[in-house]
């Protein structure tokens, strides 16, 4: 076995699918099963049960899971200490983060890291911050930049880096949504709301409405606050933003901010890795920076 299959199999440990494992790890279907028959054939057991609907690890695909995550765990820590200059790290690092974030606090941190370890290789995803945590615990990255979910995974650790406020936002152009708005007092029950998906942003919108005591409506729920901001500039409608979006949104001088009736509580912005990976020198200096 080597470790782009133990990879491999962790993230299939993790999603359960694998056409999904094999669209996100960017390798055939056939290469992926072909994998797994040589891992199975070298362990000599039955790592998954398979049937068309679903896909369950067996009680010795759950024992090698924790073996392969330990040796890649190893690997990380022995290919960043066996170079010869011990105080200079060198390797990769895989981080994740909103689109946002990497123009509103990703650089600051970046600068920092770069001027005390130049020649570490940094690789950089963008997305849905509601994702971040996913794509940690399914080892695609190394550390997320997200919000602080509730509940927090007891097998991720956070490193805070601030807190980020949230404001209503609204369209200024002429449209049904600016008139609702322009009433007084507003109608928040009839007013069309656009929410996220899931994740943190979606708990605090969905908390707000029960503190306001109305059921909303909803005109779309939404992967992205970046594409949230976009659709309430065009007039669809409001929504609930951390104002990080708004100040670096490109239309930001097409939406207002309208004072909230009840108090929204800011998201806890941080860094978040695998507690089993705080040892890997490169995510730990990463961290420091913070």
């Amino acid at each position: 076995m080597d470790i782009r299959t133990l990879k491999l199999y962790l993230h299939l440990c993790d999603s359960l699918h694998f056409a999904k494992t094999a669209e996100q790890m960017h390798v055939s279907p056939s290469t992926l099963s072909r994998a797994l028959q040589r891992l199975e054939e070298e362990v000599n057991a039955k790592l998954f049960e398979r049937d068309n609907r679903s896909v369950t690890l067996t009680h010795a695909g759950r024992e090698f899971k924790t073996f392969a995550e330990q040796t890649l765990n190893q690997w990380h820590t022995l290919k960043h200490s066996i170079d010869i200059k011990q105080d200079v790290l060198r390797g990769r690092l895989n981080l994740y983060c909103s689109v946002t974030a990497a123009y509103s606090h990703l650089p600051s941190l970046l600068d920092r890291f770069r001027q005390e370890h130049p020649f570490v290789e940094i690789a950089l995803t963008t997305g849905d911050a509601a994702n971040a945590l996913a794509e940690v615990q399914q080892n695609r990255v190394d550390i997320g930049i997200a919000a602080l979910p509730d509940p927090f995974p007891n097998n991720l650790y956070f490193a805070k880096i601030e807190d980020v406020p949230l404001s209503i936002i609204a369209p200024t152009m002429r449209s049904k949504v600016q008139q609702q708005i322009s009433q007084t007092p507003i109608d928040w029950a009839k007013l069309p709301f656009i929410i996220p998906e899931h994740g943190p942003g979606r708990r605090r919108a969905d908390n707000w409405f029960k503190q306001m005591g109305f059921v909303p409506n909803i005109y779309a729920q939404v992967s992205g606050q970046e594409a949230i901001t976009s659709m309430v500039a065009l007039g669809c409608g409001v929504s609930i933003t951390p104002e990080a979006v708004i100040n670096n949104s490109p239309v930001r001088d097409r939406i207002q901010i309208i004072p909230s009736p009840k108090a929204i509580a800011p998201f806890e912005l941080g860094c978040c890795c695998k507690i089993k990976r705080l040892d890997d020198p490169i995510i730990n200096a990463f961290l420091e920076v913070i």
